[in-house]
């Protein structure tokens, strides 16, 4: 300390940082949305193919708009995809995210996807059109359909000079009689999306399945199988649609909208027809099952037949008449003894009620020499039912006498 003042950082009242943590802090402001998974377009500089397989370049602004310029590195994992080799000068669109490699405390542009810029917009195009056209639901897979087992016609939508054409009727030759309509069209140039989305309208609904596509080619070439046209016609078919654009490793947004993606045209030839040799070792199975199944049931009707003749027989068959009329004569006995049993025991029950009824019929008495007074037509059951002078009936067992009471007489000893 000289004169009483602080000579270091410490009489500006801020921190001694150390050198990564100036680096972190560099890293925390890089971690921005805004610098992750962008695409930048610029002019390749300072292009260096590394014997390890990595690519370091530059980007600048070219045609000399400014001197801006950003360190770009593309490792070997995303090399190897690249479509063409990038040259200095040379106008390019890369597609990766802003790091920073902290042992050097620079950052660098680390690059995952890269086209020359006029084909890197073509790209961004199709990725465009690729949201939009699964936004209206045309991928969804919900929409596909299953091909038709045994087509009797083919239709195929391609050039009518191509080698797509030439080997999509080879393939179908070979593997299964069935006719192939043609629905020529230009399948790379200007325009040739219009000519796609028409031809496949043109077939739709006189086949019973399409095959639509080209052999390989560019992005360039196949570009017109990205167009939003040729996507929604694909979509929009009555009949099943097969994709077979360009080769294995090509992939066009009508294989989305289709109801089967072929990596070839011959691979879709294949796909839309069966195998003639299959159809017919299938056909010999079924034959032969049909012709076991056959067999067995001759067999067990013959069986069935030598039983009924058996049982048919003159003799079993007397036989078996003659142990029937033994049942129903036996069985008849039982009811004849069933019956007159209970005829004996209803007529017991009814002779019972009768001597029942007997004993409690009240004119029963009548034969005893008793009568029955009826006073008003009603029976006199006490003296007190009559008066002195009432005249009365009597009913007797043989007949009715009438007669006029003249005493009452109470009988106090009963």
């Amino acid at each position: 300390m000289l004169g009483g003042h602080s000579t270091g950082p410490e009489r500006f009242g801020t921190p001694i940082l150390a050198v990564s943590e100036v680096s972190g802090l560099i890293c925390g402001l890089l971690d921005d949305a805004r610098l992750h998974q962008i695409w930048v377009r610029g002019e390749v500089t300072n292009y260096r193919d590394h014997t390890s397989g990595h690519r370091y370049f530059s980007l600048t602004e070219g045609n000399g708009r400014s001197s801006a310029l950003i360190n770009c590195a593309m490792w070997r994992s995303y090399a190897s995809e690249l479509a063409f080799e990038p040259k200095n000068g040379m106008d390019v669109l890369a597609w990766g995210s802003v790091e920073v490699y902290e042992p050097q405390g620079r950052y660098q542009f680390i690059v995952r996807e890269m086209h020359p810029a006029g084909l890197g917009e073509r790209h961004l195009m199709v990725e465009r059109w690729k949201q939009e056209l699964d936004a209206e639901g045309l991928f969804d897979p919900g929409r596909r359909r299953a091909l038709p087992t045994f087509p009797q016609r083919i239709g195929v939508v391609t050039s009518r000079t191509g080698a797509a054409l030439a080997d999509i009727l080879s393939v179908i030759s070979r593997r299964y009689p069935a006719e192939v309509v043609l629905s020529p069209t230009a399948v790379q140039g200007g325009g040739a999306h219009i000519e796609i989305a028409e031809a496949i309208r043109r077939i739709d609904g006189l086949v019973d399945v399409i095959v639509v596509g080209r052999g390989g080619g560019s992005f360039e070439d196949l570009f017109p199988f990205n167009h939003p046209d040729v996507v929604r016609a694909v979509a929009a078919c009555r009949t099943p649609v097969i994709s077979a654009v360009g080769h294995e490793v090509d992939t066009a947004l009508c294989d989305f909208a289709a109801d089967l993606r072929a990596p070839t045209p011959s691979a879709a030839a294949e796909r839309a027809v069966p195998e003639r040799r299959e159809v017919l070792r299938e056909l010999a199975g079924c034959g032969e099952r049909m012709e076991a199944l056959l067999l067995h049931r001759l067999a067990a009707s013959q069986n069935e037949v030598e039983d009924l003749r058996g049982r048919m027989h003159p003799r079993r068959l007397a036989r078996r008449i003659n142990e029937r009329m033994q049942r129903l004569a036996e069985h008849e006995e039982l009811l004849r003894r069933a019956a007159v049993t209970r005829v004996q025991r209803e007529r017991s029950a009814l002779a019972e009620i009768r001597a029942s009824l007997a004993g409690h019929n009240p004119l029963a008495v009548l034969d005893r020499g008793y009568c029955i007074v009826e006073s008003g037509g009603k029976i006199a059951r006490s003296v007190g039912d009559l008066e002195p002078g009432e005249r009365v009936a009597l009913k007797m067992k043989d007949g009715r006498a009438s007669a006029v009471v003249e005493e009452i007489t109470y009988d106090r000893d009963i």
